[in-house]
């Protein structure tokens, strides 16, 4: 027994059970030992996170392409020991030559990176040395920040929009969307200590809980969306439109705050050369700003919180002749009152969701830039996912750089179950399958079939896709199925009450659904996480017993997963007997499934569903008739 889970029997005492240990690298057991973390699943009785005050002034004057900002940052210390140096994310450095970067671009992606014009500690300005290639830069601090203190650190900066818009960038010639726009503090934690990770356009975000105060300046006719609420609507939009907006809070109508006749008016903003946009958003992961001044804007609300009464703002913005667009507001009511009620169960989080179209499909804190689609079921699917990051990783603090699975995997699982619930159960299946599973399960000798756990940062291309998805999403769909939907609640419930507003990673994620559940899964989490395993199981012997039958089933890809027998006896019935990844907990190589009649089977077939099986010509026994 090691020291790590002779600690967990220990602190879980008598209601202990003989839990395997699961695989652990040496430092993430550090972790455990210095009680930041602790066994039962809880953050640790050390347990601690820094975070930030931001204050942020943006200037954006379209047509031209250049941001300008300025920012302080109060930046806590709460770790244990005193800080010397910082690590500042310049994440718009992505568009230097030079940059490393997992895809080839264009010259229109190129730019010449942030720019740091000014940088001051505690108000005295210092050097900061511009290196446009990197994505994060050192700052050694002139004066170390002891356990407890904090450090005021200033930055001026520029850098100019890309023209090939993605997660961010021009989306036309007036319209742009700013994100990761600011430099910031990289997270420093209890298991990595400060996150020095290349953004490299590929493996996603890891940032504090932080709170925001944004000011975003644009021409007047310039409309402006983004994180959080906005504190001045009164001063920056005519008073028709500020009744509108107001309206749309408690509405759960759409209202059309701006329609196509309003823009062609060119009054929409108050008169000034320019206006200034105040935002504000506490105990948030980021921020996101989308400009434009032809632009549409719907909005509603939509009760997230039956409890307390409490609602959440509805938006939308997005050109004329992006036809399903104008259904948007009623696709993020859909997926937060969904979301909300059923999976995950929680009440939405935040005060608003808006969707802006873009080209990403990519989500931020109550944003997402989505790409206008022919078919309005696509066009929500494509809302559904991305408010559904809602909760992960946003609500959860999740490392993306590293562990994908944890709020890709969870999402892709959640738009599973809102899938069945939209087109029914077969409809989104074979959704799932086509587009999150055949690609990678009917592959099974493909070399980027590497463990879910394998860190994100150290992969690329299809590997990186398979253990951010589909498989994650098989695992925790089929976890949901073996626990059945009040323990797996309770469970998944609990783990989000634990941790949202901090910085889980996999293993204590792993070791809440254990302690809630009260059963071991570490069997399962070992088998799903931990291997390289894939999805084939087929019918050894099927041999007559005293009650019926007993069908031997072998598991040649390993992984723990349901399986649907299907059965036909030779009076013509048939019967259908579902078995849970729980028939793989004692024995994960072959396993007995007992079936119980007094008829004869004539044929018998085991089918996957979602969990499509590598090699279906060995899942059936006997002759099935035409």
């Amino acid at each position: 027994m090691n020291k790590v889970f002779a600690m967990f029997c220990l602190m879980a005492g008598t209601n202990v059970f003989a839990q395997q240990p699961l695989f652990m690298p040496q430092n993430i057991k550090k972790a455990y030992t210095s009680e930041t973390r602790s066994m039962d699943g809880k953050p640790g009785k050390k347990y601690w996170q820094n975070y930030g005050h931001y204050n942020i002034n943006v200037t954006v004057t379209p047509p031209g392409k250049s941001v300008q900002g300025n920012e302080t940052i109060t930046y806590i210390n709460n770790s244990p020991k005193q800080i010397n140096s910082v690590i500042i994310k310049l994440i718009m450095n992505i568009h230097s030559p030079g940059a490393a970067r997992q895809g080839a671009t264009g010259t229109d992606y190129l730019t010449t990176g942030i720019h740091i014009d000014k940088y001051a500690e505690n108000g005295k300005e210092s050097t900061f040395r511009d290196k446009q290639q990197n994505t994060w830069q050192q700052v050694t601090l002139s004066k170390p920040v002891p356990a407890g203190d904090s450090v005021l650190l200033s930055f001026t900066w520029h850098y100019d929009l890309s023209e090939t818009s993605g997660r961010e960038g021009k989306l036309d010639s007036s319209s742009f969307f700013l994100a990761y726009f600011y430099p910031r503090v990289a997270v420093l934690d209890d298991v990595h200590g400060w996150d020095k990770m290349d953004f490299t356009d590929a493996q996603e975000f890891y940032n504090d809980f932080n709170d925001y105060t944004v000011a975003v300046t644009v021409p007047k006719n310039f409309l402006v969306w983004g994180t959080g609420d906005l504190l001045n609507a009164a001063d920056v939009l005519q008073p028709a439109y500020v009744e509108r907006f107001n309206k749309s809070f408690i509405s759960d109508e759409i209202i059309n705050v701006v329609t196509q006749k309003d823009i062609e008016t060119k009054n929409i903003t108050t008169q000034n050369a320019t206006n200034t946009w105040k935002w504000q958003a506490t105990n948030v992961s980021d921020m996101a700003f989308c400009i434009s001044d032809h632009y549409m804007w719907d909005a509603a609300s939509v009760l997230v919180d039956k409890k307390n009464g409490r609602r959440a703002s509805c938006q939308a913005a997005y050109l004329n002749k992006s036809i399903n667009f104008h259904n948007q507001v009623k696709h993020i009511q859909h997926s937060l009152d969904w979301y909300s009620n059923n999976w995950p169960g929680v009440a939405y989080p935040f005060p608003k969701s808006t969707i802006i179209q873009g080209f990403a499909d990519m989500e931020y804190p109550m944003m997402a830039n989505d790409s206008p689609q022919d078919d309005d079921m696509i066009q929500r699917f494509i809302a559904e996912h991305e408010v559904g990051h809602s909760y992960f990783p946003f609500y959860m603090g999740i490392n993306e750089h590293r562990y994908g699975f944890m709020d890709e995997g969870w999402t892709t699982a959640f738009e599973n179950l809102i899938g069945q619930a939209d087109v029914g159960k077969e409809k989104a299946n074979t959704f799932f399958k086509q587009f999150r599973v055949a690609n990678w399960a009917l592959n099974p000798s493909d070399e980027t079939q590497v463990p879910i756990i394998t860190p994100l940062n150290i992969l690329s291309g299809q590997a990186l896709g398979h253990n951010e998805y589909g498989k994650p999403a098989l695992a925790y769909l089929g976890l949901k199925d073996m626990l059945g939907d009040e323990v797996f609640k309770k469970s998944l419930q609990g783990f989000m009450d634990r941790w949202h507003g901090k910085h889980p990673i996999p293993w204590d994620m792993f070791n809440s659904f254990s302690n809630i559940s009260g059963k071991d899964l570490n069997w399962y989490f070992s088998n799903w996480f931990m291997s390289n395993f894939y999805m084939d199981v087929a019918v050894d012997k099927v041999v007559p017993d005293k009650n019926g039958y007993a069908v031997s089933i072998k598991n040649i890809g390993g992984y723990a997963v349901s399986t649907d027998v299907m059965i036909e006896y030779t009076d013509g019935t048939k019967e259908t007997i579902h078995e849970t990844a729980g028939i793989w907990e004692k024995n994960q190589q072959t396993t007995i499934v007992h079936i119980t009649t007094k008829k004869k089977i004539s044929y018998l077939k085991l089918d996957g569903g979602i969990f499509m099986d590598a090699d279906e010509k060995n899942n059936s026994w006997g002759t099935k008739k035409e």
